[in-house]
């Protein structure tokens, strides 16, 4: 601050100093006729003016700006307890508990994109080596098991369509023996309602660390059983 002070004063006392010399030289200018006493002081003037100004503003740009906090991260899913509770979501509200385990569990994007039209992709997510992860979830009652039907229908999509590194069904309830089936040799990985509440818990790895097939691998069954 006093710094600034003392370059101020200096600067006025320059600035002056260069105006007497304008202004004496209008004066001579003046008194042999040549016409430019007049001009010369209102250009003095004017450069005085323009310096002083540039002057005011500078210091506000040299201070340093403060970073305020980091903005929040936008449509990300609260990974809490409510944000994980299967039992009390509904079909819509379950897909969001899917999503906040994989938030939880260090995926580096994560998107809802279930509803009409979906072909089959409720969730996609990116996980932190650059895996993508497409997952269908099934909210059904214990008595309603995941059926073969749903597995042909999620395992036409979830490769060729939405080009899936690691696709994932989700349910609350089982899977039928024929959908167990067609998921190994496809190379879907099949979430129970046992496994979900395993992951839940943290006591089991995420299905994407379980997928021990390659890519190779799976595209070669599919490619011998195009069901």
């Amino acid at each position: 601050m006093a710094r600034d002070v003392v370059l101020a004063v200096g600067l006025v006392g320059i600035c002056g100093g260069g105006l007497a010399l304008f202004l004496r030289t209008a004066d001579v200018a003046g008194a042999r006729g040549t016409g430019w006493g007049l001009p010369l002081a209102i250009v003095a003037v004017l450069l005085v003016g323009v310096v002083m100004a540039r002057w005011s503003v500078a210091p506000s740009r040299r201070r340093p700006l403060r970073a305020g906090p980091p903005a929040p991260p936008a449509d990300v899913p609260e990974v809490g307890a409510a944000a994980l509770d299967h039992a009390e979501a509904d079909p819509d509200g379950f897909e969001h508990t899917v999503a906040a385990l994989c938030v939880r569990d260090g995926c580096a994007t994560v998107e809802v994109v279930g509803g009409a039209g979906d072909l089959g992709a409720d969730v996609v997510a990116t996980t932190a080596d650059g895996r993508r992860v497409v997952l269908q979830c099934k909210h059904y009652a214990e008595d309603h098991r995941v059926g073969s039907q749903d597995l042909q229908r999620f395992g036409g999509t979830c490769f060729t369509v939405h080009e899936a590194d690691v696709a994932v069904l989700v349910t609350t309830s089982s899977f039928t023996a024929p959908a167990l089936d067609y998921a190994a040799t496809c190379g879907i990985v099949c979430v129970d309602g046992d496994a979900l509440a395993a992951w839940t818990e943290s006591s089991a790895p995420p299905p994407w660390e379980t997928y021990a097939r390659t890519g190779a691998d799976a595209a070669g069954d599919r490619e011998a059983d195009p069901r």
